[in-house]
C-alpha cells in the first residue's frame, strides 16, 4: 500500500434500527436519536445518528479493509450533514501516509444531503 491508494467504497443503509441500536449501545439516550416526534420538535426532520455510531462505522470500514490484525490507533472525525433513516452513507478512503507499520487513511462518509463525516484513521498493521 502507498499514499494515494484508494479503499473500495462501502455503502451503509441508514435504518431506524441502526440509529437506535447505535445510540443505545453507546449509552446515548438523547431523544433525537430514538424519538421522531421529539426530534422534529427540536428542528430535525427525523431522528439522526450519533457520533459514537459514526465513529464505530468509520473504524470498522478501515479495519475491515486491512484485516483482522489491524489495530485502531487513532480516529479523528468531524460530523457534517446528519444521517437520517432511509438514506445511505457511502464511506470512501484514501491512504494518506504509510510509516512503517502505521497507515493513515483519510475517510469521507457522504449521504444524500452531503458529507456526514470526514476525518482520518490511523491503524497499526503488524508485520
Amino acid at each position: 500500500m502507498n499514499p494515494g491508494d484508494r479503499l473500495p467504497p462501502l455503502e451503509i443503509p441508514i435504518t431506524r434500527t441502526l440509529i437506535v441500536a447505535g445510540a443505545i449501545a453507546s449509552r446515548d439516550y438523547q431523544d433525537v436519536h430514538h424519538d421522531p416526534e421529539l426530534a422534529q420538535r427540536k428542528g430535525s426532520p427525523d431522528i439522526f445518528m450519533n457520533i459514537l455510531t459514526t465513529n464505530g462505522l468509520v473504524g470498522r470500514y478501515v479495519t475491515d479493509h486491512f484485516g483482522p490484525r489491524a489495530v485502531l490507533r487513532r480516529v479523528a472525525i468531524r460530523l457534517g450533514a446528519p444521517n437520517h433513516p432511509g438514506d445511505t452513507m457511502v464511506l470512501t478512503g484514501t491512504v494518506e501516509e504509510v510509516d512503517g507499520d502505521l497507515v493513515t487513511v483519510r475517510v469521507v462518509g457522504a449521504n444524500g444531503i452531503g458529507k456526514h463525516v470526514t476525518g482520518t484513521v490511523t491503524v497499526r498493521i503488524p508485520g
